[in-house]
């Protein structure tokens, strides 16, 4: 049993003590609209300090000035993430004025809809920039920051199509799947170097915000998420948790979960009934229209959500797979099959 216990505790002690939210400088990207603009505000209303940021310069200065209206503490930074030196900028100007980051969440992205072969590769490459490697940028900088005081956490913003590709969302698709490798392989040159910062991937599943508005769109009517939709209040729950708590990752929405499972234990029955479905569910009866933000911001539909299709106003998933109880569960599980194990070895 003492074996069990001190496996248990070497754990524990891998991964660093993070601090209540209400003593946190939280930086949030893609922060003008949605999800992002959601967690900045929820991170507000729970004491956290916090820096904003994302092109929409007006809009997050709007944002910044409800925060402090309310009485929280806010900054706001306009910055183009797939420019690295920007992003420096950003993390130094949340030091410049809080004096530390302690949770940094890289959330900005753009989709794209449509075939893959319609698709110009100038804006494929863009995506990329937006999805991939403002999330490269944004680790890197969070890090310089970090491990010279106490650590911290660093979010990035995968999604239910980090574990499985949809089609007409091809690129979409690639980018996510991209994040969660560099996620992982961070998470563990972090913890083998012994550097303490902790490294999460939330996957949200279909989220009513502006996403497939503000979306490059190659289809022939405006595209929309398939059903069914969660709203990106659980979104932000789930990733203030995670600034709170280590969590290697999590999927927000327990039908995403569900699907993802199937996919890996039938994905060509997945395969076929995406196929089925997906051209139907992924595009509404309303004529193309396309915010299109690989550029610049878009020019209208901010806010927290979109107003799309009913759908689930929370996840009991989410919050079940992020509770303490459950959390600790795999744990106890270990340390009592270590128990056994040294048991049955000495019987």
């Amino acid at each position: 049993m003492a074996s069990g216990v001190l496996f248990l505790h070497a754990l524990s002690s891998m991964k660093p003590k993070l601090k209540s939210l209400k003593d946190q400088v939280i930086v949030i990207t893609g922060a003008s609209s949605g999800i992002g603009l959601t967690t900045a505000e929820m991170a507000a209303e729970q004491g956290a300090k916090v820096v904003l940021s994302a092109r929409s310069e007006s809009e997050l200065i709007d944002a910044a000035a409800r925060i402090r209206a309310k009485g929280g503490e806010a900054l706001s930074v306009a910055a183009d993430v797939t420019d690295e030196g920007q992003v420096q900028a950003l993390g130094q100007q949340a030091i410049s004025r809080f004096g530390r980051i302690d949770t940094w969440v890289n959330n900005a992205g753009v989709g794209m809809y449509g075939r893959l072969i319609d698709q110009p590769i100038e804006d494929k490459r863009k995506l990329f920039e937006t999805n991939f490697w403002s999330v490269v940028y944004g680790c890197k900088a969070a890090v310089q920051q970090m491990r010279t005081g106490n650590g911290g956490v660093i979010i990035n913003l995968g999604s239910e199509v980090s574990d499985r590709a949809a089609p007409l969302l091809g690129m979409y698709s690639a980018s996510k799947h991209a994040v969660r490798a560099y996620t992982d392989t961070l998470r563990m040159e972090l913890e083998h170097d012994g550097i303490p910062i902790w490294v999460t991937l939330v996957k949200p599943g279909p989220i009513d915000t502006p996403f497939p508005q503000h979306a490059a769109n190659y289809l022939e009517r405006e595209p929309k998420h398939a059903p069914p939709v969660y709203p990106p209040e659980e979104v932000a729950r789930a990733i203030l948790k995670c600034a709170e708590k280590p969590v290697r990752e999590v999927t927000v929405g327990g039908v995403p979960r569900l699907q993802a499972a199937m996919a890996t234990i039938a994905p060509r029955l997945t395969d076929l009934m995406m196929e089925r479905q997906m051209w139907s569910e992924m595009q509404s009866d309303k004529p193309a229209y396309s915010g299109d933000s690989l550029d610049a911001p878009s020019g209208e539909d901010y806010g927290r959500r979109h107003g799309h299709q009913p759908g689930f106003e929370s996840s009991m998933y989410t919050r079940a797979v992020l509770s303490d109880v459950v959390r600790a569960a795999p744990l106890i599980a270990i340390g009592a099959a270590v128990a056994a194990r040294v048991a049955a070895s000495r019987r």
